[in-house]
């Protein structure tokens, strides 16, 4: 359901990453390096485009971003099995950029997946108004070794 690149020799697409349900499924066991890199802005105004579903995965198209009203902040974590608070997981925290900018912000470092075990990107948007993840972002997983 979510669109292709333009060009497939822009990706390599090994048999873990799926592109429905944003999930990283790790073929092996291993220490995996993680990088997303997202650009996230303001919806343009058409009410399809207002994502908030909270507890969405990354989709290469655009990400879901959980509202809610606190400080003007992001928060964008890669999460072992969907359970940010349970597993290990990767964490970054930045703050959001006043008049609806573009802002972008990354995370990487490395995480341990036994064979079958998934990881996804969730965004956390404390801004209290609706944001997209836009064109250009993009999540990688590189099997360091096991």
């Amino acid at each position: 359901p979510h669109p292709q690149p333009d060009r497939e020799a822009m990706f390599h697409r090994g048999s873990g990453l799926d592109l429905t349900s944003g999930k990283y499924t790790a073929p092996v066991a291993g220490y995996y390096t993680f990088t997303a890199t997202l650009h996230i802005g303001e919806p343009p105004d058409t009410p399809a485009a207002t994502l908030g579903k909270p507890g969405t995965a990354l989709t290469l198209s655009s990400i879901p971003v959980c509202r809610e009203q606190r400080r003007r902040r992001l928060r964008v974590l890669i999460c072992v099995q969907s359970r940010c608070q349970h597993n290990s997981n990767l964490e970054t925290v930045s703050q959001l950029e006043s008049g609806g900018d573009l802002s972008t912000i990354s995370v990487t470092g490395v995480l341990y997946l036994q064979a079958g075990q998934y990881a996804s990107v969730f965004v956390d948007n404390t801004a209290g108004s609706p944001l997209t993840v836009q064109s250009g972002s993009d999540f990688s997983a590189i099997l360091l070794g096991v």
